[in-house]
């Protein structure tokens, strides 16, 4: 065979400019993490109109704010074996009919118990779309540009959120809380449809499987005209050393097993500030004085900050990844302590708020590039999504540490204070990853050749 028709999947990609069918895949992918994010942050804008009309306690709420984490937990762990295992693109459109559709019924739950199972099922499917989202892009991103279009993409999870407070904050006055549900249900319903028709597969997944060679030509030709006469594609990475290992096996491997605990215990962290706030900061708000509907506009900054992900990206693409991240980390954290002192002067709060949003949000926007950087192809899709399960349950203790502090009555400053340490624990787990990598000899073959 000759050379010219064995054709490296990766390389070929990293030579090419990055296409109209690579842009299209991106705005897929973002629209689904960006209703991810708006169904997501959905049920913490809504809160205060549910207060109202059930007669609610604040500590009631905790379960209905918590539900979706559990099930977001519960997709995001479940879903990477099943994506290594099957592929990225069926599993991610199930993932987007479920939580379309289980966000739609949300909308007509007649009390606290029923939509508290349905935010459950919304959390599963959201859980399983995110880190299958992010795994597809990635896979389809050149090595030089992976992070910053990637953070460009996970920019769509806060913009969601920031969308639905602004949305909320219209909308609910208007026409009523379900409605915010009904919203966000119909649009990925819609989505799906889209995803049938055009969402390709990952090549460097086909190539791992060994699928026909005619499904990778027909993808890559899209990228790159030239792959059209390619007769083989082959993949040149860092592979685990055992015949076949891949998925959970690769991500506790000995090589990979202490990064993976630090990527998990720095997103878990990072999603204790993110929920803690993104749940709770209109009720802390409105009990502070401010109207419901200035309290909704002013929380709603704190996910439009995630844009910075961007920045973030590019640097990480040029810098050290895990540094640039922590850094990001550890000044949300100091942002975060900030809030809690200007809650007397609006000015003061609307721009702490925007900046804790900026760096907070940015750090956590870009986690998945990291992650997905971390792990190889027979890996990726399982290391992308436990790191974003286990990190779920971050959201789980921030909802229920701020509905704690509240219970005991603990000063709006002291709530805030206590969140940002959350931020400082994820610096130090980075750091320590970063200092780990130096030391770990890879139990990898590099680039060994998955010839197909």
């Amino acid at each position: 065979m000759e050379e010219t028709k064995v054709v490296d999947v990766q390389a070929l990609i990293n030579a090419h400019r990055f296409s109209r069918y690579q842009w299209l895949v991106f705005a897929m992918c973002f629209v689904i993490v960006l209703m991810d994010g708006f169904d997501t942050a959905a049920i913490g804008f809504i809160a205060p109109s549910l207060v109202g009309e059930w007669h609610l306690s604040k500590a009631a709420l905790a379960p209905v704010l918590s539900a979706a984490l559990f099930g977001l937990a519960c997709g995001a762990v479940l879903s990477g074996p099943l994506a290594d295992r099957w592929g990225r693109r069926g599993v991610l459109i199930a993932a987007v009919l479920i939580f379309g559709l289980a966000c739609l019924v949300s909308g007509y739950a007649r009390d606290l118990t029923e939509l508290t199972a349905l935010r459950f099922v919304t959390g599963v499917g959201l859980g399983a779309a995110m880190p299958n989202a992010v795994t597809l892009m990635s896979e389809f991103c050149p090595n030089g540009r992976r992070a910053t279009i990637v953070n460009l993409m996970f920019c769509g999870f806060p913009l969601g959120a920031a969308f639905g407070g602004f949305l909320a904050a219209w909308i609910v006055p208007q026409f009523g809380w379900r409605t915010v549900l009904h919203f966000g249900g119909a649009v990925p319903m819609l989505l799906t449809v889209m995803l049938v028709l055009a969402l390709p597969e990952s090549m460097q997944y086909m190539v791992s499987k060994k699928k026909p060679v005619e499904r990778i030509r027909k993808v890559l030709a899209r990228i790159a005209p030239q792959a059209a006469s390619a007769e083989s594609f082959v993949m040149r990475e860092g592979v685990a050393r055992e015949a076949g290992a891949g998925g959970a096996r690769v991500v506790l491997s000995r090589s990979y097993i202490f990064g993976s605990m630090m990527l998990w215990l720095c997103y878990f962290m990072g999603l204790v500030i993110f929920y803690g706030l993104i749940n709770w900061m209109p009720v802390l708000l409105r009990d502070a004085g401010l109207t419901p509907q200035r309290a909704a506009l002013v929380s709603a900054l704190f996910p439009l900050g995630g844009a910075g992900a961007v920045l973030c990206g590019l640097l990480m693409d040029r810098f050290n990844p895990n540094g640039v991240v922590a850094a990001a980390y550890a000044f949300g954290a100091v942002s975060v302590c900030a809030i809690g002192q200007a809650i007397g002067n609006v000015g003061l709060l609307v721009c702490a708020v925007f900046v804790a949003g900026v760096l907070v949000n940015t750090a956590q926007a870009s986690m998945p590039a990291l992650a997905a950087a971390f792990y190889p192809t027979s890996g990726r899709g399982t290391g992308v999504a436990w790191m974003l399960g286990v990190g779920r349950f971050g959201g789980i203790a921030g909802s229920f540490l701020v509905a704690e502090l509240s219970r005991q009555q603990m000063s709006f400053s002291g709530i805030f204070t206590v969140v940002a340490m959350a931020g400082a624990a994820s610096c130090i787990a980075l750091l320590l990853k970063q200092v780990a990598s130096r030391r770990v000899v890879p139990e990898v073959a590099d680039k060994l050749p998955l010839a197909h």
